[in-house]
């Protein structure tokens, strides 16, 4: 069995927190950890399965600071990468107070950018379940993958982890 590449970013904060439970989840033994920071291209290219931890910050801090994260210089290479034949999964962590009319849209940014390139996306996730006013990361009435509030609701991230591992075990071949 191949292991899964999970790229994250950024280091050493929430988003690489919720990457480690995710591995540990999945089975430490079946997924490589990659922060986005050191990834290229030709990495994502070495997976067939794949789990993107991507965060969003607040429209005033893309504004002005958002050219300069890890992210921003990662995004030019998913647009290089042919994604088909891909089984893809994203987590997207968000602040549903004070962001709530941005909650998690990086997620949404990236799955489009994604589902241009052919990748099948998996993990979708019914939004019954939270308080946000807007997401870009809503595609046909589902979250595109799962969203993470470490800031207001950090006593869910665990069993969101784990219920959401679950549903795309089965898509990873685990």
């Amino acid at each position: 069995m191949s292991k899964i590449g999970l790229f994250f970013g950024p280091l050493k904060g929430s988003v690489h927190r919720v990457a480690e439970k995710v591995k540990v989840a999945l089975g430490e033994q079946n997924v490589e950890m990659i922060s986005v920071n050191d990834a290229s291209g030709s990495d994502m290219e070495k997976f067939d399965k794949i789990i993107f931890g991507i965060s969003t910050v607040g429209k005033e801090t893309w504004d002005s600071n958002y050219s300069n994260t890890d992210w921003s210089k990662f995004f030019p290479n998913i647009r290089k990468v042919d994604f088909s034949g891909k089984t893809v999964a994203i987590f997207g962590l968000g602040d549903h107070i004070t962001y709530s009319a941005y909650f998690v849209n990086a997620m949404g940014m990236l799955a489009k950018d994604l589902l241009k390139s052919g990748a099948n996306i998996v993990g979708q996730v019914d939004p019954s379940d939270y308080e946000f006013d807007e997401s870009e990361a809503l595609i046909d009435g589902m979250f595109i993958g799962l969203p993470v509030d470490e800031d207001f609701e950090p006593e869910m991230t665990d069993e969101r982890i784990a219920s959401w591992v679950k549903s795309i075990k089965p898509a990873f071949g685990l």
